[in-house]
């Protein structure tokens, strides 16, 4: 089994909007038929389109369109899936960490949800951005906690994301 085969069908954080609020096309990619498969696009620029994650193509383990998946998707290799195929990581230890941000992105989820952002089409920092400016109610403390442990739990997130998944 190799590594991709190991760790990706585990993890998706590069599929549900933890890592990516969108992905970009690229020259090639077809987007009639991806359009097909059932991804909608937006205009991100004047020239570039792009569809926001989480990927409706994303099963929760598995890309359903994985041979015809866009080129950025293709392309795509996180951190620990090259220290895995260099042999700096054995896949259980990089299996840990994918289980720990995971665990941290559900985390983030959940406060958003009890913080009235329960859309979960939308990418997650975009609910994120929305549940921090939304005014605080400082004389509900469990409101006001709930912005504490969020922004907290969001900097744990990324700090695991910046280092783990995306040098």
């Amino acid at each position: 089994m190799n590594s991709i085969e190991k760790l990706c069908p585990n993890c998706g954080l590069c599929c549900d909007s933890t890592l990516f609020a969108d992905v970009e096309l690229r020259a090639g990619d077809d987007a009639k038929r991806l359009r097909q498969m059932g991804i909608s696009f937006h205009q991100k620029t004047k020239t570039k389109l792009a569809f926001y994650q989480p990927c409706p193509c994303f099963d929760g383990n598995l890309c359903r369109v994985y041979a015809s998946r866009p080129k950025r998707c293709a392309l795509f290799e996180c951190g620990l899936l090259k220290r895995v195929q260099a042999g700096t990581m054995t896949a259980n230890a990089a299996l840990k960490k994918i289980a720990g941000a995971k665990n941290r992105a559900n985390q983030v989820r959940e406060l958003l949800r009890l913080l009235g952002q329960p859309d979960e089409a939308a990418p997650l920092t975009r609910r994120y951005a929305e549940a921090m400016a939304a005014p605080v109610d400082l004389s509900d403390d469990q409101n006001a906690e709930r912005h504490g442990q969020l922004m907290l739990t969001v900097n744990e997130l990324m700090t695991r994301l910046e280092r783990d998944f995306l040098r």
